[in-house]
């Protein structure tokens, strides 16, 4: 009996901690993508699941991607600012760094609808949102379901320009992407929360020595 009390307590203490407003810490996630071509779909499969690291604190982001097919992708934000930084390492490219706005154009916000509904699901303890979001851009027809959380104060690469409309980090985000006759189905899912203290050296929006700028990166 006392052991079950335990793990109910236990249980209990975790889901509080959850459910408090998180300032600063690390967030994991893991992404997984697929397509119905069966060519694309073994170049994906190469990939694997492709872990991201995100960095937050006092409303600036730091978002770490490794893989070894794709290279290094670091994308940092500040919500005052409206300013991104994103550098890319990679055999193709090179190293190059972007600098934009994270707020959307008018043009962006033409092109992209954003449904705030009234279901809710509990992902890590969390409490989520689910919006369901279609856009249009570079050519491809995007539609996603997502589960934000209003807890952390992070700042999501994927949802960083939606604008008012959407509000919160996504704990879980479902995306079909369809360009050019062809579809691809992306999963975005956070493993890991953890409060703890970050260094104010990771969010410099100074680019490093060695990257040169360009106004357009693969992806973006």
């Amino acid at each position: 009996m006392r052991k079950i009390l335990f793990i109910v307590a236990l249980t209990l203490s975790v889901t509080m901690f959850a459910q408090q407003q998180i300032d600063e810490g690390i967030v994991i996630s893991k992404q997984t993508m697929s397509s119905d071509n069966e060519q694309m779909n073994a170049q994906l499969a190469m990939l694997g699941d492709m872990i991201t690291t995100t960095y937050f604190k006092n409303d600036k982001s730091r978002s770490e991607l490794s893989n070894p097919m794709t290279g290094n992708t670091v994308f940092i934000a500040d919500s005052n600012t409206k300013k991104s930084l994103v550098l890319m390492d990679n055999a193709m490219i090179g190293k190059k760094y972007m600098e934009s706005d994270i707020s959307p154009s008018d043009e962006d916000l033409d092109q992209m609808s954003i449904e705030k509904t009234n279901e809710t699901k509990t992902i890590l303890g969390y409490e989520c949102t689910k919006y369901n979001v279609t856009m249009s851009k570079n050519g491809a027809d995007v539609k996603m379901e997502i589960y934000a959380t209003d807890k952390l104060k992070a700042i999501s690469q994927q949802a960083a320009s939606f604008g008012k409309d959407f509000s919160g980090f996504p704990m879980y985000m479902s995306m079909a992407i369809e360009q050019q006759g062809m579809k691809m189905n992306m999963v975005i899912e956070v493993t890991e929360v953890k409060a703890e203290n970050v260094s104010d050296d990771k969010f410099s929006m100074t680019p490093p020595e060695g990257y040169s700028k360009t106004e357009n990166l693969p992806g973006m």
